[in-house]
């Protein structure tokens, strides 16, 4: 007999197809602009990275995403639904900056209180918590408490909660922060992988360099959409050699006149403000 995770895994949308759109969204804190008419379209089967400095709205924008905020102004699709929506909250998954792990559970604890969540039971549960877990390289861990846990271990048990319900997107706000070299690579490897299943993805980060292995960037500074392509695009038109000089070479280029290069390209007090002001 098919199961309903097994319908739904057929249902995805197929790569290419629009999976987020996003018009003219901006969202405001009283008078402080977070974000700023970002007009934008994310295909099935990407890994979109939104990348930035501290402060240039990423969590902000991802936020919305999810569905936790709404925005002041413009409009926000996911699978042609807008959001916030529950009815397209089951096709999302969500990856948190702070853990959302509960640390007197164990691995295996923590996965099934969030597969309950998602109206998973009985025979399909287990499988997938075990396929999850297999994953993420936990398996011999699922009986231990999380209060045990590395940071490392804990980031890879919080991306298989993300991924229990079998969404069809994933949003993964600074998913490798304080994680080291080793690890932030596996998780790279697991995204190829998520692709692969028709997943799509849409990571915030300020890494530059992982910026080469997302299928399409958009640059984010001050809430405002710089520049978006693939990465090679992204460097053939700025004439760069790395990220870090084309996300400079645009930082510039969409600079206000008068305004000092070391106050716009890297700080940026009022989009800080915001998403403090959205965290709390």
């Amino acid at each position: 007999m098919r199961k309903a995770g097994d319908a739904a895994m057929e249902q995805r949308s197929r790569v290419g197809e629009p999976v987020i759109v996003l018009e003219h969204v901006a969202k405001r804190f009283g008078k402080l602009y977070a974000l700023k008419d970002l007009s934008l379209t994310i295909n099935a089967g990407e890994t979109y990275g939104f990348i930035g400095p501290n402060g240039s709205g990423k969590t902000t924008l991802i936020r919305l995403l999810v569905g936790l905020s709404r925005p002041t102004q413009g409009t926000i699709s996911i699978l042609g639904k807008r959001v916030p929506s529950q009815a397209v909250a089951p096709a999302i998954g969500y990856m948190t900056q702070a853990s959302a792990l509960y640390n007197d559970l164990t691995a295996r604890e923590n996965l099934e209180f969030f597969a309950s969540i998602y109206g998973l039971r009985g025979e399909e549960r287990r499988r997938r918590i075990n396929e999850e877990l297999e994953r993420v390289e936990l398996t011999d861990r699922a009986s231990s408490l999380v209060a045990h846990f590395s940071g490392g271990m804990k980031q890879r048990l919080s991306l298989a909660c993300a991924l229990v319900h079998r969404p069809q997107v994933i949003l993964l706000d600074e998913p490798t922060v304080g994680v080291d070299p080793e690890l932030r690579l596996s998780f790279w490897q697991y995204f190829v992988q998520l692709n692969r299943e028709g997943v799509t993805i849409i990571v915030s980060t300020h890494h530059l360099d992982e910026a080469s292995r997302c299928t399409r960037l958009g640059l984010l500074r001050s809430g405002e959409l710089l520049a978006q392509g693939a990465p090679t695009e992204l460097l053939e038109r700025s004439g760069k050699n790395s990220m870090e000089e084309a996300f400079l070479f645009f930082a510039h280029q969409n600079m206000p006149s008068g305004a000092t290069e070391q106050g716009q390209v890297y700080t940026n007090t009022t989009s800080a403000q915001d998403e403090q002001e959205v965290q709390s």
